[in-house]
């Protein structure tokens, strides 16, 4: 066995750094920055107001209450530019600020003294109007030629909200990593539906592994179930290929038993196994590999928390070379009850982040660790790591803290009190 961190850097340096392709900005949720974005105008594009109200031109002195103002024109969201002198102008929210004036009153802030066909002619200060008071100015969000996104970024609804306010109709991206997933052993049902014959059980992990590589930004080409045949995986495995399959993932079929048959059918492929067995627990028999092709495969054990193992800390890390996302960083939280773990592996434990009356924040690893348990990962929020020193990690101890997965947002708990 090797360890995580060596297993890791060997992932990492096998990651090909994937073209980048143009998307139109209606596509590009969810997709990688191959290059910085600057933007080409100004946001706000032009000085307008922030409240239904009035217009004034103060040339940087406060107008006192008791102020009187003839109106002398209208000017609402939408309207071109228009020439003001002194006086007041009534305005409504988001409408460009005629050019001469600076400053804004609110409605309910104004007493109309006179008004015509329902139009406001004159006005008096109901309260104090400072210079430049509920105004937008030109560029006060952003500036022209500014950067405003980053490479490597993954644009989420946020940045796509930005990118149609700057006018980037389109936008250049990573293109999106080809991903295969083969799930293997003739125990296995694909329906959910399905009925039980004896022996038999419901494929869990392999609907969870596609939805979760889509997550992480790859585009699932095949997705296949086989039983304990070489041939059948074969073929499987071909057809992966032949739909343009970069990364290969399958479940089961790793480990040391008389049908884990996988590392020699890769072997008899040409195939070169790049590490078979890492110093973790769960997933333990975890395999990567190059195949001739170049194209890259991930052997994951079956049991359904050592497949999320397996996918969460050394395919998604793959995915995110691949995309040029920049590495994780891992928080770091106290334990907030002392937790056994295997002595000599790194421990991947579902966990709970909980915040305490008085704001703090800590880790608790959940009950249930076995990998076929899948119950407890409904009460996890996160994965705690306990390093492979010791046979326990003690109350108080600081560990790293990483989130459930990619695009998955930590939702912190507030702790339960007695």
């Amino acid at each position: 066995m090797i360890t995580y961190a060596e297993a890791l850097r060997i992932v990492l340096e096998a990651a090909p750094l994937l073209p980048d392709e143009p998307v139109a900005l209606d596509q590009a949720c969810g997709r990688t920055l191959s290059a910085p974005i600057y933007s080409p105008q100004c946001v706000p594009p032009f000085d307008n107001s922030a409240m239904d109200g009035f217009a004034l031109r103060l040339d940087g002195s406060t107008a006192t209450a008791g102020s009187e103002f003839d109106v002398f024109g209208w000017q609402a969201a939408g309207d071109a530019a228009s020439v003001a002198g002194n006086g007041a102008w009534e305005i409504m929210t988001g409408a460009r600020l005629p050019d001469g004036l600076d400053s804004v009153v609110p409605v309910e802030q104004v007493e109309v003294l006179r008004s015509e066909g329902g139009r406001p002619l004159r006005v008096r200060l109901r309260a104090d109007v400072a210079p430049f008071q509920f105004v937008r100015l030109r560029g006060q969000d952003v500036q022209s030629g500014e950067q405003v996104l980053a490479e490597g970024v993954c644009l989420d609804l946020n940045a796509l909200s930005l990118l149609h306010a700057i006018g980037a109709g389109q936008v250049r991206v990573r293109a999106r990593p080809r991903a295969a997933v083969i799930a293997t052993g003739k125990e296995l049902v694909s329906q959910a539906g399905q009925a039980l014959q004896s022996g038999q059980i419901r494929d869990s992990s392999r609907p969870a592994l596609v939805a979760r590589l889509q997550l992480a930004g790859a585009q699932v080409v095949a997705d296949a179930l086989v039983g304990d045949e070489v041939a059948a995986f074969d073929a499987a495995l071909d057809q992966a290929l032949a739909a343009g399959a970069q990364l290969l993932v399958s479940t089961g079929a790793v480990s040391a038993g008389r049908y884990d048959f996988i590392p020699a059918a890769l072997q008899a492929r040409g195939a070169h196994i790049l590490f078979h067995k890492v110093a973790i627990r769960p997933g333990k028999p975890v395999l990567f590999a190059r195949l001739p092709c170049g194209a890259l495969y991930f052997g994951l054990p079956g049991n359904p928390v050592s497949t999320a193992v397996g996918q969460r800390f050394f395919v998604e890390p793959l995915l995110r070379g691949m995309l040029g996302l920049p590495a994780e960083v891992a928080l770091r939280l106290p334990l907030l009850a002392a937790a056994d773990k295997p002595e000599g592996l790194r421990f991947h434990a579902r966990a709970r982040v909980e915040i305490d009356a008085s704001g703090q924040l800590g880790v608790r690893v959940l009950a249930g660790q076995e990998s076929f348990r899948l119950k407890s990962s409904l009460q996890a929020n996160a994965w705690a790591v306990l390093d492979e020193a010791g046979d326990q990690a003690p109350a108080g101890s600081r560990v790293q803290v990483m989130g459930w997965g990619h695009a998955t947002p930590l939702q912190v708990n507030r702790q339960e009190q007695a």
